[in-house]
């Protein structure tokens, strides 16, 4: 068996144990004497399984009583559209805070259901920074949007913001990856192909008493009431992708939850960024210091010709996804929480040698 060194920034790296134990559990599931992907979504073996999901989501996170899980599907884009369209109404105003692409692609969701005020104090230096406050808020909007992480600046919220209006957040690359207050926030969401599990399930966080508030005249798929009122099991969910996603839940607990997991994040992205910074003629970081990501670090070389030969040094040594977005170029290195820290201690060296060398 070959294994790469995967630093792709989705669909990404998964636990290798849980691999292993989803290669095991593939075919006859735990006697049930078939697979998780062939059980009825009603039966008695997969509703464990998706209750346990919910379970573990609320023990590592710290989830209140008064909160919600729902495993939804469509990904993040679809909850830039039902955000919005749950919970705007004529004369409601909503706040979005522009740190990158994936806030602009929420804030032009928007735009088609309500009137949307925008913080883009990022965006005149290039998506290279966090706002350190959000002066718009003055407490008067249905909710303020923001984006935690952002996968293709390399940027992320040092400390996630405290608002006057009810808090929503895309987590959908950092959930999972250090402790957060959820009781701070009304809505959270977060496709699951980066921290959580494979593609295909996206996970909704939400205040009940927000959840109160949502438009009903809306279709039965597309209301957040639907899905709490039938458990997520409204329609067929994406069975498979929870079950390992539940699995993936399993593996983050017994490595000690969320502390845990955010130290062994940091060492991760210090190895890299130390690697940048130990040759800065030759790696250009994108982000600044103080707003870098723990999760996808970004960086150009000095010039194209070395970026190419970089790239492809870095296949043939077995690291794989180190491509920049095709939108901006350069190199990122996404350090989800599956990424051993073995792995950046390999590709901080080749960084190392490559510096050397040119």
């Amino acid at each position: 068996m070959r294994r790469v060194d995967n630093f792709n920034p989705g669909p990404a790296a998964l636990p290798l144990e849980v691999l292993e134990q989803v290669r095991e559990e593939l075919i006859d599931f735990r006697g049930a004497g078939m697979s998780v992907m062939e059980m009825s979504h009603r039966s008695k073996e997969y509703e464990a399984i998706h209750n346990e999901a919910q379970a573990r989501l609320r023990r590592l996170l710290g989830i209140p009583d008064d909160y919600r899980v729902l495993f939804l599907q469509g990904g993040a884009s679809l909850q830039f559209a039902m955000i919005p369209m749950n919970f705007l109404r004529a004369g409601d105003r909503a706040l979005y805070v522009l740190t990158g692409a994936w806030s602009e692609k929420a804030r032009d969701e928007a735009v088609r259901f309500g009137e949307i005020a925008v913080n883009d104090w990022a965006t005149k230096g290039g998506y290279r920074d966090i706002p350190e406050a959000i002066p718009e808020d003055d407490g008067s909007f249905r909710y303020v949007h923001i984006t935690s992480n952002n996968t293709i600046y390399g940027t992320q919220w040092p400390a996630l913001p405290k608002t006057a209006s009810p808090l929503v957040a895309d987590m959908s690359s950092d959930i999972l990856s250090r402790p957060i207050e959820v009781s701070d926030f009304a809505l959270i969401y977060a496709g699951a192909q980066k921290n959580l599990g494979p593609s295909g399930v996206t996970v909704v966080i939400a205040k009940d008493a927000f959840l109160a508030e949502a438009n009903s005249d809306l279709p039965a798929m597309l209301r957040y009431s639907t899905h709490v009122k039938s458990n997520s099991l409204y329609n067929t969910p994406p069975t498979f992708a929870i079950y390992v996603m539940e699995r993936v839940l399993a593996w983050v607990e017994e490595m000690g939850g969320l502390a845990a997991v955010a130290e062994r994040n940091r060492r991760k992205a210090a190895l890299v960024y130390e690697a940048i910074d130990g040759h800065p003629h030759l790696y250009l970081g994108h982000a600044e210091k103080r707003a870098r990501s723990q999760m996808n670090v970004t960086f150009r070389l000095a010039s194209e010709e070395l970026e190419r030969a970089f790239l492809s040094e870095a296949a043939e040594k077995g690291f794989v996804g180190l491509k920049g977005h095709r939108s901006v170029g350069g190199c990122r290195v996404s350090l989800y929480n599956a990424v051993p820290v073995e792995a950046a201690e390999r590709l901080a060296h080749f960084m190392d040698d490559f510096a050397r060398r040119h």
